[in-house]
């Protein structure tokens, strides 16, 4: 097998061939740091690596594999975790200056829960400072680009393993979104995430007590991105919102024949691309063909929902950040100090506004989602933005409208503000300029499986993404 037919392996189907016998994860190990090796300048996906260590573990795989031994969920597939949750002995960064020289003295849980199911940290995947954009450049690492078009982003904050991703240099990765920061990049990237209903994965403090705040996995592939969901999802004594019982999820579904879908093509807040709109309404193609009545709602969402949500977003987390600026200001990005500065200034009364607009959201969608199975809109408003691009400075135009530069091209933030809901972001498409779009599906609160089960039912209809080379990036 090629190197790229290696590196773009399912990790469901590598699972498979390692307990046949017809695959070493030795042999796939090598072909994801060859790859990883090459593309480190061009893609820059990837902050800290442990190149020997994973061959190390992936020789012991092997050997486990080879023996008939009891392997484990993830046993032998590299695994590229996000740069900001911690594994002990192994520095991580946060995409920071501040940070450079930091090691950890503990593990973050989902990625001991990794680790011990036999998933090989291979790399860390690059973020912007303190995942507090939506692009993927730091003064600590320099610019990740998007492997479908190097000029854009492959957005952010988990810019890094959406690229890793889609230039195969990771089977699976780990992401964190408070604002959009795993289905940002899927979007942009070409490739499946998953944004959790709040408490159902476990974070670290104080993060984990932020209802806009979830640790989730991204893949190539639904079926991986349910592997992954599987072993990173759970009760933990470390965290008190975690949900019991854990929830698993099956890897196959029935068809959705007969499924109420509802859709909004702009949420009623946003300007969009018209490469985004056409890929959004032949992706509801899709789902029509699939037997599914699908019907665009109103959702009734105020204009003042985004500001909002970022009132909520500068009051807990720019504030958190708020706390770096009189010590380290001068070592920081411009978007981080923003970030604090707006922090700073942010007071309780914001907080309360964006809690009570966030109750109004939900008076309009939850009875909505009453009468549907799932909900469809467009992951980003517009494919992706400059690689380089900063909000502090920059202007984002679509259609010839100025819209904000933060998240004003991002359609995911009203759905942290909606926590309990699960997103999952999906491949709709890709835009005259190269770079893939997405569509985000949104489930009843808590009803993880229904969201997995349309968007399965739409992979298979597809034909999947990464299958050969006419559906991969040119590298």
């Amino acid at each position: 097998m090629s190197d790229p037919d290696l590196i773009y392996l399912p990790a469901h189907e590598a699972l498979r061939r390692f307990k046949a016998r017809e695959l070493s994860p030795v042999e796939l190990m090598e072909a994801t740091i060859r790859r990883a090796e090459a593309l480190k300048s061009s893609v820059n996906a990837l902050t800290f690596t442990h190149f020997d260590e994973a061959m190390d573990k992936a020789r012991k795989a092997e050997a486990k594999y080879a023996r008939g031994a009891r392997t484990r969920a993830l046993e032998g597939l590299p695994v590229g975790i996000k740069d900001e949750s911690e594994i002990a002995g192994k520095p991580t960064s946060s995409g920071s200056l501040i940070f450079k020289d930091n090691v950890a003295t503990q593990t973050s849980t989902m990625n001991a829960r990794i680790m011990a199911a036999g998933g090989i940290v291979h790399a860390r995947t690059a973020t912007p400072e303190f995942s507090c954009a939506g692009t993927t450049w730091t003064r600590a690492w320099g610019v990740t680009r998007n492997p479908w078009n190097r000029d854009f982003t492959p957005g952010g904050s988990s810019g890094g393993a959406g690229a890793s991703l889609a230039s195969g240099t990771s089977s699976i990765a780990t992401g964190s979104d408070i604002g959009g920061s795993i289905r940002i990049p899927a979007s942009a990237c070409g490739v499946v995430g998953y944004k959790p209903p709040y408490g159902r994965n476990p974070d670290d403090p104080p993060f984990n007590l932020d209802f806009f705040c979830h640790t989730g996995p991204m893949a190539r592939t639904v079926r991986d991105t349910i592997l992954l969901q599987n072993v990173m999802c759970g009760p933990s004594p470390l965290d008190i919102a975690t949900l019991r019982p854990k929830l698993r999820l099956p890897l196959d579904y029935k068809p959705i024949k007969g499924w109420k879908i509802a859709y909004s093509l702009d949420l009623g807040l946003f300007e969009i691309d018209p490469d985004v709109r056409r890929n959004t309404l032949a992706a509801l193609d899709v789902f029509r063909e699939l037997g599914a009545t699908v019907e665009e709602v109103d959702l009734r969402w105020p204009s003042s929902t985004l500001a909002a949500g970022m009132g909520y977003l500068n009051h807990l987390f720019g504030a958190y950040l708020s706390t770096l600026l009189d010590e380290h200001g001068d070592e920081m990005t411009t978007y981080a100090r923003k970030f604090a500065e707006d922090g700073r200034e942010s007071k309780a009364i914001d907080f309360v506004h964006s809690l009570e607009v966030i109750a109004g959201m939900y008076e309009s969608f939850g009875p909505m989602m009453e009468k549907h199975d799932v909900f469809i809109c467009p992951t980003n408003a517009l494919p992706a933005v400059p690689a380089d691009f900063d909000q502090t400075t920059g202007t984002v135009r679509i259609n010839g409208k100025v819209v904000d530069p933060t998240l004003g091209w991002a359609m995911t933030t009203p759905f942290n503000m909606l926590s309990r809901c699960p997103v999952l972001s999906v491949p709709s498409g890709h835009a005259k300029n190269g770079v893939p779009t997405g569509i985000q599906i949104v489930g009843r609160s808590y009803s993880d499986a229904d969201v997995f089960r349309a968007a399965l039912a739409y992979e298979t209809a597809q034909g999947g993404w990464f299958g050969d080379a006419s559906r991969r990036p040119v590298l």
